[in-house]
């Protein structure tokens, strides 16, 4: 049900916290909601009220989701989400007026009901891209309606407040990019350029950090900090073996050599299996999936580092990053990812060595300014 009145705004004051309250959410597990975004964002707790606040006040918004080449996992991901579930999602926190796998409409109804949100919430709704947009030979490869993908994404993507790219496929290209990509597929970034886009890489997108991306822009009215692939700093900021329970085991040399071996039953370090933790850029050991239970290296399996551009062209899955001399990641962590660099062009290393000029300027400006 939609409260909004013919201006787009929702009569009597009803908040994101009153709709919750209305669908038998509790103010307690309200406060734990906000408390966990805030986590999520990587906010102190003092911030926290300041959510509470926000989502107290701020009206519900109109979103629109558009799928063009992709597996739909990102959408599977949110269907099962649990902070907010995605009926939540639905029905009180946004208003999901398109999104062709859960929606009622289809056909000519479906594309009114997009062209209706773009034409009367221009410039005020957000938008979520889940896949790849294809660009070769006029993009005739991917199309809805008698209109390319990039035709929608320009017409849609261009008119939004602001656009949220979910999974690699939307941020990269994804797989349908991969060597020799014969459709031309790229990210929405590339595909509509001068929009603001963030990308929320990985195979499939963490709905916990879509659900991050979304309060924060309820919270603050503009996108979270991102780095130099787009991504949000909260979510992307550290590297995923600076944060993984097996680090200890690499610190100590304790590998998994074979998959099944008396060292992958007792939890040791994957990084001779392949796993491209020390390379990639997540929040996975600490946000990890399906309500926090658990992620895929705390599984057994190594980090393929999905959440990287090119993944799946720069090294085979199995096959372990450079040799890393000694057990102190301390003074080695950086020469991993450089060193993988130079093997495969500089694919994963990007992010660590922008981090750390950032993070070495003040300290050295401020050297500058003493010795001045």
């Amino acid at each position: 049900m939609d409260r909004r009145n013919n201006d787009g705004e929702n009569p009597g004051g009803f908040s994101v916290a009153r709709l919750l309250q209305e669908r038998g959410v509790s103010r307690r597990d309200f406060l734990a909601f906000c408390s966990a975004m805030t986590a999520a964002m990587a906010l102190p707790a003092t911030m926290a009220p300041k959510v509470v606040h926000a989502l107290d006040k701020v009206q519900r918004p109109t979103l629109v989701w558009l799928n063009f080449q992709d597996c739909t996992g990102d959408t599977e991901a949110l269907l099962r989400a649990a902070n907010p579930t995605v009926g939540e999602l639905v029905l009180d926190i946004l208003s999901i007026d398109y999104h062709e796998t859960i929606m009622a409409a289809a056909g000519h109804q479906a594309e009114a009901a997009l062209e209706k949100t773009v034409k009367e919430y221009k410039g005020k709704y957000l938008c979520v891209v889940e896949g790849s947009i294809p660009l070769k030979d006029g993009g005739v490869y991917g199309c809805i309606g008698g209109k390319t993908f990039q035709q929608i994404a320009r017409h849609v993507c261009g008119n939004a407040a602001a656009t949220i790219a979910v999974g690699t496929c939307a941020s990269y290209g994804g797989i349908a990019a991969a060597v020799p990509n014969p459709s031309g597929a790229v990210g929405v970034r590339e595909a509509v350029p001068g929009a603001t886009i963030l990308n929320l890489p990985g195979c499939p997108c963490n709905a916990d950090n879509l659900t991050a991306v979304v309060v924060h822009f309820l919270t603050f009215g503009k996108l979270p900090a991102m780095d130099s692939h787009g991504r949000p700093l909260f979510a992307h900021g550290k590297r995923i073996h600076d944060n993984c329970e097996r680090r200890p085991h690499f610190d100590a040399g304790q590998y998994v050599e074979s998959w099944g071996d008396d060292a992958h039953r007792k939890g040791f370090c994957l990084y001779k299996m392949g796993c491209k933790g020390p390379a990639t850029f997540h929040n996975c050991p600490t946000q990890r999936f399906n309500e926090k239970v658990s992620w895929p290296v705390a599984a057994g399996h190594g980090c393929v580092g999905c959440s990287e551009p090119q993944f799946w062209d720069t090294s085979p899955l199995y096959r372990r990053l450079p040799n890393v001399p000694g057990f102190g990641i301390e003074k080695s962590a950086d020469a991993i990812g450089l060193a993988f660099a130079a093997g495969v062009g500089g694919a994963f290393a990007v992010h660590g060595v922008v981090s750390a000029l950032r993070k070495d300027k003040p300290a050295a400006e401020e050297t500058k300014e003493g010795e001045e």
